[in-house]
């Protein structure tokens, strides 16, 4: 980013900073004085959140003999308590066990974190992290919201941390292969980016009762900067995707690995200009409140990103007419002389118009992203970083600018066109079979209604919008003590 750019970036977001939050000294000191690892030093890593996708993050540091994991965290004593078998069957020494993410931070045996906690947490334990001297590996998306992926960056940048983001596509031989194919112009020109997430997702019911809790759980703890309030919901852990508060959908969820790579395969290195999307918790009836598909265009001065989300079941084939056949959960990117499929996490596979393949490539597995995090811890350079907190910034703000977006919209009828480049074929034809693929659920539009969202615009160089709504929603009320610092 230009130096201007970031420099006026600082300022906008430091004229508006709000106190640091009450944290241990030892935490909130910039100056935090933690060895450095050597090139040929362990890294002792604290696994924060393992009752999910922490337990993979478990496999991969204790795969790497470049490190040892040292602490777990998580608020639920269950979680740890389910992954001491893990632990007993490889001959691992056992983990020490904190509930509380404060004190963990505060021990100095710790160079590292990775976090696999519920979204709402991850900004705030990063910057915890790299105030106390720590660097971070961070689930997708690295933030809750728009702002939370700048000031993230901000402190890393500040404080001289290591923070990558764990989408690990970024870091299979394979994908990366396929990206340089893409950005080498292997079809043309791409000017259009298709991100795909058609993934079942089952309905979470409705109560209308608090959740319960697990025994031993701390509750304010697992709320964090989000309001103490229990949910009502039947099931606290996982579940929390689907509440606004806690989570993002799937848009959020599942779709920045994709959102990532689409952008990736297009350059852009900025917000975009234009967002708008389309969809709704469509067919459930239940104590969610995010959408469950939801169609979004991303438009830059020269480029659209489709993201096109789909949690209902897909009962024909989705195809687009692609040599590849039917998609799931991958990408796209559309050249002027061909296109190229990414059908998951490693591979890619290049076809001409006329179904004649180009190239091919795969390989990979998670353990690349994680080994290219543990060289960056050692170089010192977060330039030596497959998916750097700031490229993790862009990419989880573009499901941030989408549900922002689809909040602010208001009920249209199924078919309805885009207010945004409704005119490209591309957009035009994921528009179609999205509402096909709807009316194949039979959706009751007056029980669960259909919106279209508000057209945002967005000024890259400052990451805010001409609309004070949208702006307002680009961050959060943090609850006292869980206040996001600020630089």
């Amino acid at each position: 980013m230009p130096h201007s750019r970031r420099d006026f970036l600082e300022q906008a977001f430091g004229m508006a900073a709000t106190a640091l939050a009450t944290v241990p000294a030892a935490r909130a000191a910039e100056d935090a004085s933690t060895r450095t690892p050597g090139p040929n030093d362990r890294i002792r890593v604290a696994v924060i959140g393992v009752n999910g996708q922490g337990g993979g993050h478990l496999n991969e540091w204790m795969a790497n003999r470049d490190c040892e994991v040292v602490a777990i965290c998580d608020c639920d004593p269950n979680a740890f308590a389910k992954q001491e078998k893990r632990f007993r069957e490889k001959d691992y020494p056992l983990p020490a066990y904190e509930q509380d993410v404060r004190r963990l931070l505060d021990r100095q045996d710790i160079d590292a974190v990775s976090i696999a906690t519920p979204n709402h947490w991850h900004a705030l334990m990063s910057v915890w992290a790299m105030q106390s001297g720590k660097d971070v590996y961070v689930e997708k998306p690295c933030s809750h919201n728009v702002e939370e992926g700048r000031v993230i960056t901000q402190w890393a940048r500040k404080l001289g941390r290591m923070c990558q983001m764990g989408v690990q596509s970024r870091s299979m031989p394979g994908m990366r292969q396929t990206i340089e194919f893409v950005r080498g112009g292997g079809v043309g020109p791409v000017k259009v980016a298709h991100a795909v997430c058609y993934k079942r997702r089952k309905s979470i019911g409705r109560v209308d009762t608090p959740v319960p809790l697990p025994e031993g759980i701390d509750f304010d703890l697992w709320a964090g900067p989000a309001p103490a309030d229990r949910p009502i919901r039947e099931r606290l852990h996982y579940d929390w995707h689907w509440n606004h508060l806690t989570g993002n959908g799937d848009l959020g969820n599942q779709n920045p690995h994709e959102l990532d790579k689409a952008r990736w395969g297009l350059g852009q290195q900025s917000l975009p200009k234009r967002v708008v999307s389309l969809g709704g918790r469509l067919g459930y009836v239940d104590n969610g409140d995010v959408a469950n598909s939801q169609l979004t265009v991303f438009e830059w001065d020269d480029c659209l990103l489709i993201s096109d989300v789909r949690g209902l079941e897909i009962k024909t084939p989705v195809t687009f007419d692609l040599a590849a056949g039917p998609l799931h959960v991958g990408n796209i990117w559309w050249g002027t002389e061909g296109y190229v499929v990414a059908p998951n996490y490693t591979s890619g596979v290049a076809f001409d118009y006329d179904g004649k393949q180009l190239g091919a490539w795969s390989g990979g597995s998670y353990q690349h992203h994680f080994a290219n995090f543990v060289k960056a811890i050692k170089s010192r350079r977060h330039e030596d970083l497959h998916l750097d907190i700031e490229d993790g910034h862009f990419s989880s703000s573009l499901a941030h600018l989408g549900n922002v977006s689809w909040a602010l919209g208001t009920p249209v009828e199924p078919g309805t066109p885009l207010p945004l480049a409704a005119d490209e074929r591309h957009v035009r034809d994921t528009l179609g079979n999205f509402t096909a693929h709807l009316a194949e659920n039979d959706i009751a539009y007056d029980i669960t209604p259909l919106s279209l969202g508000r057209l945002l615009t967005i000024d890259p160089s400052t990451e805010r919008s001409d609309d004070p709504e949208a702006n307002r929603l680009f961050s959060r009320d943090y609850r006292k003590g869980f206040e996001l610092p600020r630089v």
